[in-house]
This record gives structure tokens, sequence and C-alpha cells, in this order.
């Protein structure tokens, strides 16, 4: 049994309530008794809304539950779509389209309102790798192409155990190409340089042949560090991220380079999502508090981890800020040395045994976890608002908390988040809508409905994205009835999943994001591959979004350059030219028709090895994820799939997979008895995966008696009862089952 403490109705957890006894609410000059009354009348109120919203939901799949079973197979004409579109509008999931009116949010800080770059999301239990990610916002290109496949290792450009001159040399050229492109001089090229250095206020370059220049346009030199005669660094401006040239003929790299060149640090993640739910197992009041602690002490700038590599051991801490001296010898520029942070918190699905309430009648409930998240990272937030602005380390310098909120379903859940903002605003006395609103499209009623998920928080909404995984785990679920969905390859060419991607970018600026919130695409997901993300995630900058999401800080300073390719303020501006020549609604037309095109296959013609390979593949992936979720609590790492490739995994990927299955064995592409058999035969083959883990525990063998096993398994032979095919019911109970075994 839990320890509680009584407090107006709420039975609060004793590791909780001694945690904001002690930190928060002393750290904040927040009042005891103004605290915990407000924050009981506060679940009082919205808690019972919380259920509403999530009885509408199932009220919505049941409807489409009968609709499809009398409509089976895809929508093959446009009468048919029509009549389709017809029933959702009569049940509620499809909403009449608002009249366009911009986003009135205020104070939103630079790095979502006008730069463009990349953004981490990182589980905040994890100290070490939130740190790293905050850090992350300044990145060295020489490590990341060194380090990775970004640079071939053929021709006798192997990493090695030793620092190899050749491959040494060959990411040097392409770090001065990406000066060449990014700050180009007037004569020559960078790659030719043998000295740099500040004179008369302007950049210098002294080439092999003897010859001074300087930029083609001088502006974009705008600091340096050291003497102007002999600088250590020179920061260049490009798209509005930063360059920083660094320069010591006495270090290892440097005393190898004509100009003692030693690296190219570029300006990385702008902005980093530390993660309360889909990248982390918190189950309960211990698991909380380790992740509120871990996000008071980023704010307090006072969190660190003890690191070992190999023999040494160094401390790691939050990044200070950047000071470098302006060309002028007077004054100096200051750059911020951290990601711009948004907290995510969950969604309205999920309770937690942190915190009980009382409803009317005096029975017990688990606390809406949303509401708990609400409360106390926003109050802990309030650290940040209350620094001044000299203070070393601060987030937000607009005065703004950022909380992204995941799997909202339509703008009845958009307008609740906004309400409960609000609610926790006037609890903590902050002005209205100091909280902005992140709206993760992922579920398709809301990509359906953006616009009006958008218009129902107009003062808040600082950013919205894309995200491929959840918002196919909620297509296959809505026609779950309809028949056997598409193989998962198959999907990504689909008609619903273009238009999907398409319409974020195109609602977004209509709504008059740009210049006030960030329009986001999804997870690159496998940090091992960075060639081949080089070479594909160019396509977002492309598509007109200021930001996407990377799994990694080498992965961040990589996908910065894709930013210096495109200059992304500037394409959104021609897209809203181009937009307003458009017919609008005929343009909405289309895309809608193309959103609402569920997935499920016109045939099924599929061979049965076809079918095999698509339920092992779904099968290890499930496994391999959920075995350390269940057994170490561990909510996101590099999971090898099935042909040994690591993919950064978290419960969204599990989402799609756990459906997939379910859906065929619903519609009989494959049998209970065949899933089972995969089941156990991938088991094998993930044990023999983590063969090197010495925390792991084998599931072959055992199947009775291993939780992960047996969790892997609910996700797929309960999956079409799961309410969304959301995972977390599944995976907390089990998972709280062996948190008590210990």
């Amino acid at each position: 049994m839990t320890d509680r403490v009584s407090i107006h109705h709420l039975q609060v957890a004793t590791s909780l309530y001694q945690f904001i006894e002690t930190q928060v609410l002393p750290t904040t000059g927040l009042a005891h008794e103004a605290f915990w009354r407000d924050f009981d009348a506060l679940v009082a109120d919205l808690a019972p809304q919380n259920m509403v919203l999530l009885a509408q939901r199932d009220r919505l799949q049941f409807a489409m539950d009968d609709w499809h079973r009398s409509n089976p197979g895809p929508i093959k004409n446009a009468k048919a779509m029509k009549e389709y579109r017809k029933f959702l509008s009569q049940i509620g999931y499809l909403v009449n389209e608002p009249l366009t009116d911009p986003i009135t949010t205020k104070n939103v800080d630079a790095e979502l309102a006008s730069l463009s770059g990349p953004q981490l999301v990182v589980p905040i239990l994890n100290a070490r790798y939130a740190l790293n990610a905050v850090n992350a916002r300044w990145g060295s290109l020489y490590d990341a192409l060194y380090g990775t496949d970004a640079i071939s290792e053929n021709d006798g450009c192997e990493k090695g155990a030793q620092y190899n001159l050749k491959r040494g040399a060959r990411v040097n050229e392409y770090c001065r190409y990406v000066l060449d492109r990014c700050a180009p001089l007037k004569k020559g090229s960078h790659i030719d340089s043998t000295h740099y250095a500040i004179k008369a206020g302007k950049l210098a370059v002294t080439l092999k042949n003897g010859s001074t220049t300087g930029l083609l346009d001088d502006k974009q030199c705008v600091g340096f560090q050291g003497e102007a005669s002999v600088p250590s660094s020179v920061l260049f401006v490009h798209n509005g991220l930063h360059l920083d040239l660094q320069i010591n003929p006495f270090h290892g790299i440097g005393k190898t380079d004509p100009a003692g060149v030693c690296d190219l640090v570029a300006e990385s993640a702008l902005t980093t999502i530390l993660d309360l739910e889909d990248s982390v197992a918190v189950v309960d009041a211990e698991d909380k508090v380790l992740a509120y602690s871990n996000w008071l002490g980023i704010l307090q700038g006072t969190l660190t981890e003890v690191v070992q590599k190999g023999a040494s051991t160094f401390t790691r801490s939050l990044n200070a800020d950047r000071v470098y001296s302006k060309l002028s010898g007077k004054g100096s520029v200051t750059l911020h040395g951290r990601s711009l942070l948004f907290v995510r918190n969950v969604g309205l699905l999920m309770t937690n045994p942190a915190i009980l309430y009382s409803d009317s009648g005096g029975r017990h409930h688990e606390i809406p976890e949303g509401i708990l998240d609400a409360v106390i990272t926003t109050a802990i937030a309030m650290v940040d608002l209350q620094k001044k602005k000299d203070s070393p380390i601060r987030n937000s310098r607009t005065g703004s908390v950022y909380i992204v909120k995941p799997k909202m379903h339509g703008p009845q859940e958009v307008a609740f988040a906004d309400t409960l903002f609000g609610r926790v605003e006037k609890m903590l006395g902050l002005a209205p809508s100091t909280v902005k609103l992140g709206i993760m499209d992922e579920e398709r009623r809301t990509s359906v409905n953006l616009k009006a998920c958008i218009m129902v928080a107009k003062s808040r909404v600082a950013f919205i994205n894309t995200g491929f995984l959840d918002r196919t785990g909620d297509e296959m679920h809505t026609c779950m009835q309809g028949g056997a969905v598409l193989r998962k390859d198959d999907m990504k060419s689909s008609a619903w999943l273009q238009a999907y991607e398409k319409n974020n970018v195109l609602v977004g600026l209509q709504c008059g994001l740009r210049g006030r919130a960030q329009i986001g695409k999804g997870m690159w997901a496998m940090p091992d591959l960075m060639a081949d993300m080089l070479k594909e995630k160019l396509g977002h900058p492309m598509a007109g979004a200021n930001t996407a999401w990377v799994p990694s800080p080498t992965a961040a300073t990589l996908h910065a350059m894709h930013y210096h390719q495109m200059n992304v303020g500037e394409l959104q501006k021609k897209m809203e030219k181009d937009f307003s020549k458009q017919d609008t609604k005929a343009l909405r037309e289309e895309i809608l028709n193309h959103l609402l095109a569920f997935p499920v296959a016109e045939q099924t013609h599929w061979s049965a090895q076809d079918i095999q390979n698509e339920l092992d593949n779904n099968a290890q992936g499930i496994l391999a994820y959920v075995v350390r979720w269940i057994d170490q609590g561990v909510g996101c790492s590099k999971v090898p799939n099935i042909h040994g490739v690591g993919l950064m995994e978290d419960r969204a990927t599990l989402r799609i997979s756990s459906q997939h299955i379910a859906n065929w064995m619903a519609h009989g592409i494959c049998s209970t008895d065949q899933v089972r058999q995969t089941m156990q035969r991938m088991a094998a083959v993930v044990d023999t995966q983590n063969a090197g883990d010495a925390l792991y525990k084998n599931m072959a063998g055992r199947f009775d008696q291993s939780a992960a096993y047996q969790a892997a398994c609910d996700l797929v032979f309960k999956g079409k009862e799961q309410p969304s095919g959301y995972t977390e019911p599944l995976l907390h109970g089990w998972r709280l089952k062996v948190k008590a075994s210990h």
C-alpha cells in the first residue's frame, strides 16, 4: 500500500507530497494552504470533464465500428466519400471548419517564432540524456561527421582506433564547403584559407596564394573570441543559425590544418522536449517524483550527472551561454548555450496512483495524469519565470512556459487543455496564456479538424507537428472493423499520409503560425544511419516545417545543415502567397477526402511468406521494446529491429505494430495460433539480441513467468479492445506488477 497524506479531498502519495512541500513550494514562493485548496478544487471540477471526453471517444469509436461493419472495405468513389463524410458530421466526428482567424499567441521565444532548426525529444527520467539534449544547442560538426556514416569509410577513410588523417581531411573539406555555402568569400574558397583575423571591424581571410579577402556579406561575421589578429573562434550567422569556426594551431586536428582550424561548431538543437509521455515508463508516485525532480533541477540549473567514459569520470551539467567580442572590439555578443525547453505532459487517457481524489459520492479515484502534470510542471516552471534577466541559466526570455500536449482527439479536447491551463494559471497567479500549448497532430480526429483545434486555443498555440506512428496507429484502430489494413511499408505511400503531412503545414500557415509558432515534422528513427538522414530529412524543411525531430545530439548537428540549405521562413512566405492564389475551398476538399481515405486494403492477395514476414517484423519489434519497458522501466532506447538495425523506439512504435497484428487477426489474414508461435519464436530472437545485457531476463523458455512476454502478448491479443489502440493501460498494469514484486 502506498503511504499517503490526506489534504482536503486529495490523498497524496507521501513521496510526492514531500517533494512538493520541501522543493516546489519553497522554491516558487507558493503558499501551502492556497496551493492544496486550489489544486483540490481544480481536480474536482476538471476530472469529471476529462472522463466525459474519454466517454466521447468510446461513443465515436462504437459508431465507427458499426459503420465499418456495414460498409466494409475502402471508400471507392466520390459518392461513397460524400456519404462517409455525412456520417462523420452526424456523429460529431467531423466539425464545421471555422473561419480563418490568425492565432494571437504572444511572448513567444525566437527559437519558436522566428528561427528554424532541429528539435530533440528526450526522456526526462534519464538525467544524462536530458542534460545532453539541453546542451545540444551547440554541436561539433567535425565530431558528427567523423564519428558517423555521414562520411564514407571507403578509400582509406575508416574510423579505426586511431585518428585517421585521411578521414579527418575529408571532414575538414566537408566543413569548408559548408562555410562556402553559408558564409561565402568575395574571392576564393574557405578551403584555401591559411589565416583568419579581424581587421578594421571585418573578417579578413588569407588564402594560400597570399591574397587576402573578406566575406561576400560582411554582416555574416558577428563575433570572435581571443585576439583580433589571431582569434580562437570566428562566429558566422546564416539563416538565423550560427556557425563557430574554432581555431587552435596547437590542437591535434588544428596543427594539421593550414589555418589552424580544429572544428566547426554548429548551432543545432534550438529546442528540446523533455518528455513525460511516450519515451518514459512512469507509472506511480516514485517515477513521477524523479521526473519532476529532473525538470526542477534543469530549470534551476542545478541538475548534474556523473559520467564515466573508459577510465575517466566527469560531471555533466548545463552549458553556460556563449560570449563573443563584437567585431568593433567594443561590447560583446551573448548567445544561448542551451536549447529552449518544452515539457511534454501526458494526454487524457491515463490516471496515476500518485494522487487519489474523491468524487461527489465519496468514492476514490486515481487522478487524471494530464491534470497532475499540468499543475506540477507549471508550478515548477515558475522557478524560471521568477528569474532575473541577467540570470546565467534561463529557459524562456519572454516569460512563457511551453507544454506539449499529446494524443488529443479533436477540438473539444484541445479546448479542455486550454481550460486546464487557464485554471492552472489562475491557481498559480500567472497571467492568462503564460502557458503555451504544443498541439501534437497525431490523432485522426485532430488532423481532419486541425483548424478548429488551433482556433480553440488561439492565444496559446506555439507548436503543431505531425507524428506518423501514432497517427497510423489511430488510423488502424479507427477502421479496425472495416477490413484488413495495408502492410506497414505500403502505408508510407498511401493517400491519407501524404495529405496529412501537407495539411499540417498548410493549415498552420493559414492560421498565422509563421512568426509566432513552430510547424514541426516527425522523428528520424535510425540514429546510426546518418548518411541516409542527410539525404532524406531535407524534405522536412522543404515541406515548410521550421523544425523536425531527431534522435540524438549528433543527428541534431547534422540535421542543422538542412536549415542552412533551406531558408524556411522565406519558403513559408512563398507558400502563403501561393496558397492565397489557390481555390482554398477546392484544395481543402481534396485534402480532406484524402485524409479520410483509411488504409483498408482493397485486395489481400499477400503470399504466406509476405504475411509471415510482416508478423515477424511486428512481433520482434513489440517484444524488443516491451521487454525493456516492463522489466527495466526503460521507455525509450535504441532497439535492434529484426535485421539488427538500431531504431529509436517509444510507445508510438508499439501502438502501430500491435494494432497491425490485431487487425490482421480480426480479419483472418493470420490465426491466433500463428501469431502465438511467431511471438514465441521472436522472443528467442530478442533474447539473443540482448545477450550482453546483465540486467536482461530471458523470455523464451519461461513464457508463463515472464511479465514482459505476457505484456507483449496482451498488447496483440487484446489490442482490438484497447481504447484508441493505446498501449499505456496494459503496459502500466504489467509494470506495476513487476515493481510490486521487487
